[in-house]
């Protein structure tokens, strides 16, 4: 990977699906990935999809704006079809339905058990992975994926134990318009019908995470807290967090999950960009804690005469 601060994008190779078996799933883990046509040493970004009105968004063909660019600035990113996507039509008595909460997390930790397996299956990549430099982003659902495996916990309300899904080799995360914080936050039907949110604790979420936010997302299907239950990660987390907050930004954060998406309500091109320019350097320092990307990237943001948001850091 370039250790430049703004490197130039390149052709990006896209493949899918690729299947890893997973005796213990209802059916095999499918996956795209998008990388640089060239270079090595390739740092990796597993993305969890959310979920949404939509059948395939959900899945391994969505949230192109944001795998194709952190792919064509030197990024492997590869993106599972969880067993929560609508495009998989699974038996609603399916064990873990609808949400598949535990075995969206699982999916991510097989992935970085099989990377020979990916490497073989896509011979462009044998040999490019680094797999000493690793980060997990999420929208949505997503996001709770992610925050699950960057150290949150719960609490598995079929059992009454406390869930840890900590995966070590994951150095950084992304959590895109996540979920926040359960018990009186949410709303009764959230409460009744998916109590894993109920038990939430970011207590324990050291891993250092960029926490992307809109002032506009109330998401009142959700939480009766408003907007600001999306930045709780951020709040609520100990360790080194970032805070992107986005004005006038709602739960699509202006296009994230696909180009020209009928359900993003705040479609914003210049949204998205700020998202795909942030995270971007975000990770490149994370990853590389040598280069300046987030600080330059922080700066260009603040220097603007009208930013489309802000950054708050601790």
């Amino acid at each position: 990977m370039s250790t430049s601060t703004h490197p130039s994008p390149t052709p990006v190779l896209s493949v899918s699906p690729v299947t890893l078996s997973a005796p213990d799933r209802p059916v095999d883990l499918q996956l795209r990935i998008s990388a640089p046509l060239t270079g090595d040493d390739l740092p990796v970004v597993l993305l969890s999809h959310g979920q949404g009105y939509s059948n395939h968004l959900s899945s391994l063909n969505g949230y192109a704006p944001l795998a194709n660019f952190w792919a064509a600035h030197g990024f492997a990113v590869i993106q599972p079809t969880h067993l929560s996507s609508r495009s998989l039509t699974l038996d609603p008595d399916t064990p873990g339905a609808p949400m598949f909460w535990r075995s969206r997390a699982e999916d991510m930790s097989l992935i970085l058990d099989r990377l020979d397996d990916i490497e073989a299956a896509v011979p462009q990549l044998a040999g490019r992975l680094d797999r000493d430099r690793v980060a997990v982003a999420g929208h949505s659902m997503g996001g709770h994926t992610a925050s699950l495996l960057l150290g949150a916990r719960l609490t598995d309300p079929d059992d009454g134990t406390e869930v840890d899904l900590t995966e070590p080799r994951i150095k950084a995360g992304v959590l895109l318009a996540s979920v926040g914080r359960g018990g009186d936050a949410l709303t009764p039907f959230v409460a009744e019908n998916w109590p894993f949110f109920l038990t939430t604790d970011f207590s324990k979420m050291t891993t250092p995470t960029l926490v992307v936010a809109g002032d506009k997302d109330d998401s009142a299907h959700l939480t009766v807290t408003g907007p600001v239950w999306h930045a709780d990660p951020y709040v609520l987390s100990p360790g080194r967090k970032s805070l992107l907050t986005l004005f006038g930004g709602e739960h699509g954060l202006g296009g994230v999950s696909g180009y020209d998406v009928a359900e993003t309500t705040d479609e914003s091109p210049e949204r998205v960009s700020v998202i795909q320019q942030l995270t971007c350097a975000y990770l490149r320092t994370e990853l590389y804690p040598e280069n300046p990307a987030w600080q330059t990237a922080c700066n260009a943001l603040t220097s603007t005469p009208n930013p489309l948001g802000r950054v708050d850091s601790k």
